[in-house]
């Protein structure tokens, strides 16, 4: 995608997770939230819970950020001069987290700490569409195999959201959220690195 297209994701993403915030900050579970979580963690069986547990550390911001090392080594050259910026998605997307759940202030499920947006979710949203951006830079492909990539790491974000109602941390939105904001993130650094490569570009 060129550097409009991210600029339509990042604004995208940016607006539903504004709406959600705002919705959370002030309106309570959206319709149908509360149904939802009691569902999925009702027909959770402890095998289920223990899958999850597993897959809780996809989103695991103590080890995405040392994960963020791979996907610098993979990225292609051109990518790589501008490590500063991939690195800044997987630092800024946690700090955003941080401060949005302190002006949110939405309660957990079970606890009192606040949960909008969902850390995990958000961190893992972040890595790996990252992943996702950046492979398909090396495999300079726009086909099947980058839809694949794409396909996998919504799947991902997914389960990790799952996870994260599974365990009992998180409300539905509170996982979208997360998936809002760790999206934006990477949307506004891709917009960024596309518009920077084609003010590089000799003109014809």
């Amino acid at each position: 995608m060129g550097a409009s297209r991210w600029r339509t994701v990042f604004l995208w993403s940016g607006g539903v997770f504004v709406a959600l915030a705002l919705f959370a900050r002030f309106s309570g579970p959206l319709p149908g939230e509360r149904a939802l979580y009691d569902s999925i963690v009702s027909s959770a069986s402890p095998l289920v819970v223990s899958i999850f547990h597993g897959i809780n550390y996809l989103g695991d911001k103590r080890v995405l950020l040392p994960a963020t090392l791979f996907l610098l080594w993979i990225s292609p050259a051109e990518a790589r001069r501008q490590w500063w910026l991939w690195a800044g998605v997987m630092v800024s997307a946690p700090i955003l987290e941080g401060l949005a759940k302190e002006i949110i202030g939405r309660p957990r499920p079970v606890g009192n700490a606040f949960g909008f947006p969902s850390g995990h979710v958000t961190a893992a949203s972040a890595y790996f569409f990252l992943a996702a951006y950046l492979i398909a830079k090396r495999l300079n492909d726009s086909g099947g195999r980058v839809m694949v990539l794409w396909i996998a790491a919504g799947i991902t974000v997914a389960l990790v959201a799952v996870a994260r109602l599974v365990l009992q941390a998180h409300w539905p939105a509170d996982a979208l959220g997360g998936t809002a904001l760790g999206l934006g993130c990477v949307a506004f650094a891709a917009w960024w690195h596309e518009r920077s490569r084609m003010a590089g570009q000799p003109r014809t």
